[in-house]
């Protein structure tokens, strides 16, 4: 009878060993699983955000402009305007530009003022680069020019032709060359020269892919 109860003992170990072996391979992964391959991180999103274009300079956003320019002892207002609307200043229209200029001259001895002559140069570019200047447009006239000392004014229209497809605006470049009297009754003169310049923006430019 302690033979018996000696086995009876050893069975219910067994059992016992077996039963908490099974509960260790019940909870989590098995050992051999263990240390392989993680799954992957999810990505995180990139940071890297797009800067937003810069809106395009434009002189003539308003339809015009004045500037009051200085040459010496010459005072010249000049207005600029355009009769095509600025949505359809496109890179192949034919863009005119206007301006009107009277002068005033210190001190005012009595001497005149003459536009010989005025130049326009279009330079078209955008944010990255400038692109060949058009033919410059000239006016003139015969010495000593237009007279052009207030309450007189000169008026005139440039035209902005053909520019690249990739073109965002165009730059205008004036100039100015005036002969004023050196004495009210003199057939002698000085010559004096200003400088301006617009930038106008071109209608749907830098599309080209």
């Amino acid at each position: 009878m302690a033979l018996a109860e000696h086995r009876g003992r050893v069975v219910i170990g067994v059992a016992v060993a077996v039963s908490a072996l099974l509960g260790l391979t019940g909870c989590g992964a098995p050992p051999w699983a263990q240390g392989g391959a993680q799954a992957p991180e999810s990505p995180s999103p990139s940071a890297t955000a797009t800067a937003a274009p810069q809106p395009v300079r434009n002189d003539l956003s308003s339809g015009s402009t004045q500037r009051s320019l200085t040459a010496g002892s010459v005072a010249a207002t000049v207005n600029y305007w355009s009769t095509l609307a600025m949505d359809r200043w496109t890179a192949t229209a034919l863009k005119p530009v206007n301006l009107s200029m009277e002068t005033t001259v210190t001190p005012n001895d009595g001497q005149k003022v003459y536009l010989q002559r005025a130049t326009m140069t279009a330079v078209p570019g955008n944010a990255s680069q400038s692109f060949s200047a058009l033919t410059p447009q000239s006016d003139q006239t015969d010495a000593p020019g237009y007279l052009v000392l207030s309450p007189y004014s000169y008026s005139q229209t440039f035209n902005v032709g053909e520019v690249p497809a990739e073109a965002t605006f165009v730059t205008l470049q004036f100039t100015y060359e005036f002969l004023v009297q050196t004495t009210p009754t003199s057939t002698e003169f000085a010559k004096q020269t200003a400088s301006d310049t617009l930038t106008v923006a071109i209608a749907g430019g830098g599309e080209a892919g």
